[in-house]
């Protein structure tokens, strides 16, 4: 079977619906619950069993499941990058994960596909370039960066990247993030804004360089950063840390004028100040450098952020509708 942790969120469900309509149904979904609505993501789903994340830690050790483990994706982790309880993220998001590994370096013949971090590249001194031997040089601006970025010191240092893979996600937008607060992407909290008063409030820049709403980020849709994933499926001879993002750069005002685009109503930007508590942990910029990506093979072409946005407005905000592996 396929384990999925982080099942019931936001990558990890849209990585279960592809899984569904590829017609794979033996699906182990881990994940914590709490008092959450994610429940309502694994509704369409089609899976075998649902542990939460303690228990299946538990089993996994004392091989209660034996060989019947084919892969792990691991994208559960607590991805607040405003959470300010370092242990609770070395716990849940470096420990787990090291826990996991030490599992699978015994037991090769499962394959192991983990969720790191564009967020382990802080203000990007050092570039994007996804390349395991300067993973040193990195410096996170925030502990939710760092606790991703500890375990992929780790996985290097044990020279574990070279039968696994992390995978750097960048802004992933679109459907099945309802639960993620004030960790939603912009277009998802900013929606109900537009669609009733006509307007969108975005950060003051703090930076002579950069315009107010012209930070930029490199946004991925979700279905875009699924497919990418499951070409580690597809390709086991493939491993070590890899970028997931489209490449381009695109800013905070682009986002903002495809969702007045796809709601139908003018452009009404307005800028607000940043809280002080982000100031110093902003990124200004990320953009994903897809050229190892690209030289392993994957060739997936990324939609491009109006579509993305316009499909997700129409076909799933607008209609309060999640991911549905019946619905293509």
């Amino acid at each position: 079977m396929i384990v999925i942790t982080g099942g019931a969120g936001f990558i990890g469900s849209a990585i279960a619906c592809r899984l569904n309509r590829r017609g794979i149904d033996d699906l182990l979904i881990v994940d914590h619950l709490g008092e959450s609505e994610k429940w309502k993501n694994l509704v369409p789903l089609r899976y075998l069993d649902y542990l939460d994340r303690s228990d299946f830690i538990e089993k996994l050790e004392t091989n209660a499941f034996g060989n019947d483990i084919r892969t792990i994706f691991h994208l559960g982790a607590c991805s607040s990058t405003t959470e300010r309880n370092a242990d609770f993220l070395m716990e849940n998001n470096y420990r787990y994960t090291a826990r996991i590994a030490q599992w699978q370096t015994i037991h090769r013949d499962c394959r192991f596909i983990y969720a790191s971090s564009a967020a382990t590249y802080g203000a990007g001194e050092q570039g994007y370039k996804d390349d395991a031997a300067t993973l040193h040089r990195l410096r996170p601006l925030n502990m939710y960066g760092y606790s991703k970025h500890l375990f992929d010191l780790l996985a290097r240092r044990k020279g574990w990247l070279d039968h696994m893979v992390g995978l750097k996600y960048f802004n992933v937008y679109g459907p099945n993030e309802y639960h993620k607060g004030d960790m939603r992407s912009v277009v998802n909290k900013a929606y109900p804004d537009v669609r009733d008063n006509g307007r969108i409030r975005l950060f003051k820049s703090y930076r002579r360089d950069y315009g107010d709403g012209e930070q930029v980020r490199d946004f991925i849709y979700v279905a875009d950063a699924a497919a990418m994933t499951l070409f580690f499926l597809d390709h086991p001879e493939v491993n070590g840390i890899f970028n997931i993002g489209t490449g381009t750069a695109r800013s905070w005002n682009d986002v903002a004028r495809a969702l007045f685009s796809a709601a139908g109503k003018p452009v009404n930007i307005e800028y607000v100040p940043m809280p002080e508590s982000l100031r110093g942990k902003y990124q200004y910029h990320t953009c994903a450098d897809l050229s190892r990506l690209r030289e392993a093979g994957c060739t997936h072409a990324c939609t491009p952020l109006e579509e993305a946005v316009r499909e997700y407005v129409r076909d799933y905000l607008a209609l309060d509708s999640r991911l549905d592996p019946e619905k293509g």
